[in-house]
């Protein structure tokens, strides 16, 4: 479906791992690539890449004439640019891992959504974040979720659709409120969790031994806990009711293993982790068929 972006203006509001990724995939794919940031350097450097074909720092002046409008912000900063963006017809899309908040932040910027505008989740990324550690092929097998509403304009989800769809990636739709349960369980739990870990060994006494003899397992499930401080800041803060709802599940089940190691309960334990590794190796045979390795 990329031909159907051939002759669009495509503003990419903030360049970074995401905005950037999408710069770099649609390279040579349509008429205009026009990025927004506040790093001149950045964009520069998007320009020497080929990703773009032109910059500036002002979003009303980028998004003159454009067909797609991709905001690639924090998730609280979208809101100061919707107002940023103002009525327009071009389609507007987010990339912001949660969505209810978006929807909100839209109608008080709008009076309602508008239906131009298609709420969307690439379920991609990385512990790196910023351009440079953008790569065109960061979608392609991944998931990308977009959440319309009713009265979303079908013309605009399909345009939607064909961007991604343009950079390898397959295209799901949900409503928004089984997006951020969904999300909250497979994604700001475990980036919670890891952030909680290497916050609580790092101010212990003997922190540097405790980092000094880490194996891997420490590694592997810490990794996530190098993302971008900024972007879970605002995730946590626009979906934490989904977060704790999930988190008190966890905890229910930790102070349920606490009280087996502590009782020396073995069979609480084994059944725990039998359970456990059972639907990790399932989950692992269905990746195995599937494109999505995140």
């Amino acid at each position: 479906m990329s031909g159907a972006l051939l002759d669009k203006k495509i503003v990419i509001i903030g360049l970074g791992l995401i905005g950037g990724s999408v710069a770099r995939g649609l390279a040579g794919k349509c008429r205009e690539i026009v990025a927004v940031g506040r790093q001149e350097a950045m964009l520069r450097q998007a320009l020497d890449d080929g990703s773009i074909t032109s910059w500036t720092t002002d979003i009303a002046a980028a998004c003159k004439n454009a067909d797609l409008i991709l905001v690639a912000v924090p998730s609280l900063t979208v809101e100061k640019t919707l107002v940023a963006i103002g009525h327009t017809d071009a389609v507007i899309t987010d990339a912001a891992s949660v969505k209810g908040e978006i929807l909100r932040a839209a109608e008080r910027v709008y009076g309602q959504v508008p239906p131009n505008f298609v709420p969307g989740h690439p379920i991609a990324g990385s512990e790196h974040s910023g351009y440079t550690a953008s790569t065109p092929r960061l979608f392609n097998g991944k998931k990308v979720i977009l959440t319309p509403l009713a009265d979303s304009d079908a013309s605009a989800v399909a345009l939607v659709t064909a961007l991604w769809e343009s950079l390898g990636a397959e295209v799901l739709t949900m409503s928004v409120e089984h997006h951020d349960a969904v999300l909250a369980a497979t994604s700001h739990l475990p980036h919670l969790l890891a952030f909680a870990l290497v916050d609580t060994l790092s101010q212990q006494g003997e922190s540097e031994e405790i980092f000094r003899y880490a194996a891997g397992g420490f590694r592997d499930f810490t990794r996530i806990a190098s993302s971008d401080p900024q972007m879970w800041h605002d995730v946590f803060m626009t979906n934490g009711d989904a977060t704790v709802t999930v988190l008190d599940e966890y905890i229910k089940d930790l102070h349920r293993l606490r009280k087996a190691i502590q009782a020396r309960d073995s069979e609480e334990l084994m059944s725990t982790f039998r359970r456990a590794k059972k639907s990790r190796d399932k989950f692992l045979e269905m990746l195995s068929g599937d494109t999505d390795p995140a």
